[in-house]
């Protein structure tokens, strides 16, 4: 690979300044940031400041990456875009989450508890000499970066927002080939902050109807410090409805309106599924609190003449499924249900798909918890609020909301 003659400028500069500078370092941070530039104006078509009808975007700055050599940490910079995303090929292998897949699919190979699959993947990254130990080390290495995500305090901000869901993955609930395969819930917690940000705040395995898990789960968050808690967004997972008495009461807790929705289909033939579907989903199409009041008042007085066990339902969850009402207009669409949450979980769903059956709970926690550090960093180092600044200070200059489905406290 030939220099361009502004890398060729720097690296000269550095081995004339002499005092002070790691010249092999240099060298080596000076060639990758070479290729990295490489890469990008090929993926971009065009060369910083270059015209070309070859463009498919432009640069938006750099963002910071240390990576570790045996010359040492150099410190590169990868180019961010307008449209797309960018990450350049030679850091791929170095990525936290494939360090973590590699490790998770390596313990199950070497404890003997690997499918097929795993076998074949194990031989072809050729990890068919690797040892107990080293698998050990690696994972201990994980370990410890995933364990200090998971701990760090909350307390740095507010979070008026928080979403809680669950995914399933397969997972050995013993060591060795002795444990049974069995469905455990992955269960994560994501917040907005009060000035608009989005941050993952917890993750953890478990029983998504055991209220003494999810319990432990949220006060966890509460211990870390977490504050500020206005809207609780999830689905209606039995052991968290109960939870959220203990953790958050006085919040107020909004019920995924899809998952709502699919549950009420359960209640109608399947012939009518559509047309409950987009009458029910018209109550959301509507400007004002008062007109979405009035929709599903009319829209469960049609569903109920027909299907009678809809009124009843209907009416029991009607505080939870419009809680999102009592928040500014402009925050709706995305506090009314856990789809913010989608793309994590298929994010997860799609690293975990490579193991096809953990084995053990940890190896759930250091993959996931590596997929969850990666995301939270992009979501840091994005360029745009995911609410902006304007909308939370709406939030904050009238948040009575106590009239709107509250959690309330429990005693048992």
């Amino acid at each position: 690979m030939a220099l361009s003659q502004s890398a060729l400028s720097e690296l000269l500069d550095a081995f004339r300044a002499g005092d002070g500078v790691d010249l092999v370092r240099e060298s080596v941070r000076v060639a990758l940031q070479e290729l990295i530039e490489l890469e990008a104006a090929e993926q971009i078509g065009a060369a910083p400041y270059e015209r070309t009808p070859d463009r498919t975007t432009e640069r938006n700055g750099h963002r910071a990456r240390t990576l570790t050599t045996k010359a040492g940490d150099v410190q590169l910079r990868i180019p961010k875009l307008r449209k797309g995303s960018f990450f350049p090929i030679i850091l791929e292998p170095r990525r936290r989450i494939d360090q973590a897949l590699y490790a998770v699919v390596m313990e199950a190979y070497v404890h003997g508890v690997s499918t097929r699959s795993v076998d074949d993947l194990v031989e072809a990254m050729g990890g068919t000499g690797i040892s107990k130990s080293e698998v050990s080390r690696i994972c201990s290495s994980l370990d410890e970066t995933v364990g200090a995500f998971r701990t760090r305090t909350l307390d740095h901000v507010e979070f008026p927002y928080i979403y809680l869901d669950a995914t399933y993955l397969h997972v050995r609930n013993q060591p060795g080939k002795g444990g049974q395969v069995v469905s455990m819930a992955v269960v994560v917690a994501t917040g907005v902050t009060a000035g608009g940000d989005r941050e993952i705040l917890g993750l953890d395995v478990g029983d998504s109807e055991d209220e003494v898990f999810w319990r432990a789960f949220l006060l966890s968050l509460k211990q870390r410090g977490l504050t500020g808690v206005q809207l609780v967004i999830s689905d209606q997972h039995a052991g968290l409805v109960a939870a959220l008495g203990r953790a958050f009461q006085g919040a107020s807790h909004q019920r995924c309106r899809v998952h709502f929705a699919r549950n009420l289909l359960a209640h109608v033939p399947k012939g009518q599924a559509d047309y409950v579907a987009a009458a029910f989903r018209m109550i959301f199409a509507q400007p004002t609190d008062a007109d979405i009041d009035a929709a599903w008042g009319k829209t469960r007085d049609e569903f109920a003449a027909r299907w009678p066990k809809i009124g009843p339902y209907m009416d029991e969850a009607k505080a939870e499924v419009l809680a999102f009402t009592a928040f500014p207009r402009a925050h709706w669409r995305k506090i009314w249900s856990t789809n913010p949450l989608e793309r994590v979980n298929k994010e997860i769903k799609r690293r975990a798909r490579v193991v096809g059956i953990f084995p053990n709970p940890a190896a759930v926690i250091r993959l996931v918890g590596a997929v969850l550090i990666d995301m939270h960093d992009e979501w840091i180092a994005a360029d745009r609020r995911y609410l902006s600044e304007g909308s939370m200070a709406k939030l904050y200059e009238s948040s009575d909301t106590g009239t709107v489905a509250a959690i309330e406290g429990s005693d048992s």
